[in-house]
């Protein structure tokens, strides 16, 4: 008898794992998954809930599956239509917080991943790494579980990720990339003073907006053969100064960029600090840059990994998908150092939503094109 993946995601979605408590959910798929013979591992990390499970031997071929139980949090739970975690089915569609993003794809890889090994066991293996740290700062989550595969010796051929690829149709888009993500904390640094006197001051807004200004006022770059183009946003602009007449003497700015691989977080870095010093030597001003680096970019080349999951999806959908790098980021940033690795998944319209929810249908046909990447892996 086949696991079904719809029962699975609502038991899932009434664990309340809102990012980083566990909520139950990794005990539900430890028990689940040792049930059908997977070898179990929690691999926490600083209070963060892992799993790691993996049936069949070490050093074979190994197909891989990633994911998150984490959610981020309900936002006002009077407005929604049906209770956040109670998983709860009307007219065909599921309803709770991950319906979408992603406990469906959790489940959707667990059940197919248990059937197969059940069914029709391979001459090889199959791993699952399962976080509960997606939704937050990410630094224990998938990093964590890579960290311990390499301390023991385990390891992925391929990794496919469950997170949630289509825009509107299912089977429209699959992830073969990520753009990067970074971030610029600027601080200027002036001398304060009155208003009417600006001869005796240094006004570090000004020679803040000149910074931005060169840093907006050409794009970054027009894009790449599998990329879009860079983008650079100014996200605040801020001094705390309450008077009308009085220089402040500091102000601050971020300024977040998703950049393509054309560019990598070092050299915008450098880029950066350029022409931080250009307009520090022109204003007098000092000028401070701290860097955050979430992720670089990354991409993995269309070729046979890439061919097998595409062909999967058109196979039970009708659709040819899109090979697509758009989007934030997800956990493959961290995977892709480890093995070659894929992002498809549901229609992703409600993540992160008030009324989060899939239709059921999808569900069970996410099931069936992982399995089917399963059984053409193998064959």
């Amino acid at each position: 008898m086949s696991l079904d993946p719809v029962k699975l995601t609502a038991d899932l979605i009434r664990c309340p794992s809102v990012t980083p408590f566990e909520g139950g959910a990794l005990q539900l798929l430890e028990g689940v998954l040792g049930a059908a013979g997977f070898a179990c591992t929690r691999v926490d990390r600083n209070g963060i809930p892992n799993l790691f499970a993996r049936w069949g031997e070490k050093g074979v071929k190994t197909f891989g599956f990633n994911g998150h139980t984490d959610v981020v949090p309900v936002g006002d739970a009077a407005a929604w239509t049906h209770d956040p975690f109670g998983g709860e089915i009307h007219d065909g569609v599921l309803w709770g917080r991950g319906a979408t993003d992603m406990k469906s794809g959790v489940a959707a890889f667990v059940a197919a991943a248990i059937d197969f090994v059940l069914q029709t066991p391979p001459e090889g293996a199959i791993v699952l790494t399962i976080t509960g740290d997606e939704e937050g700062v990410g630094h224990d989550g998938t990093r964590a579980l890579l960290d311990w595969m390499a301390n023991e010796g385990e390891a992925m051929s391929v990794c496919l990720v469950g997170e949630p690829t289509c825009p509107n149709t299912m089977g429209e888009m699959m992830k073969i990339g990520r753009r990067g993500s970074m971030t610029f904390y600027i601080e200027a640094e002036g001398v304060q003073g009155h208003s009417a006197y600006p001869h005796r001051a240094k006004n570090p807004l000004h020679a803040l907006v000149d910074l931005l200004h060169r840093m907006t006022a050409n794009p970054l770059d027009s894009g790449t053969e599998h990329f879009d183009a860079s983008t650079l946003q100014i996200t605040t602009i801020d001094c705390g100064n309450p008077a009308n007449n009085v220089i402040p003497a500091k102000a601050r700015a971020t300024v977040n960029i998703r950049f393509n691989d054309s560019h990598s977080g070092a050299s915008l870095t450098q880029w950066g600090e350029g022409l931080a010093r250009l307009v520090e030597a022109e204003t007098g001003v000092r000028l401070s840059i701290r860097t955050e680096i979430s992720g670089e970019s990354f991409l993995t080349p269309p070729g046979p990994f890439v061919e097998l999951v595409a062909r999967a999806v058109e196979a039970e959908t009708g659709l040819k998908p899109e090979l697509s790098t758009s989007g934030g980021t997800s956990d493959a940033r961290f995977v892709k150092d480890h093995c070659p690795v894929l992002e498809f998944g549901l229609v992703g319209q409600t993540m992160h939503q008030v009324d989060e929810r899939i239709e059921i249908a999808q569900i069970t046909q996410l099931k069936a094109i992982y399995a089917r990447c399963l059984r053409d892996y193998f064959a």
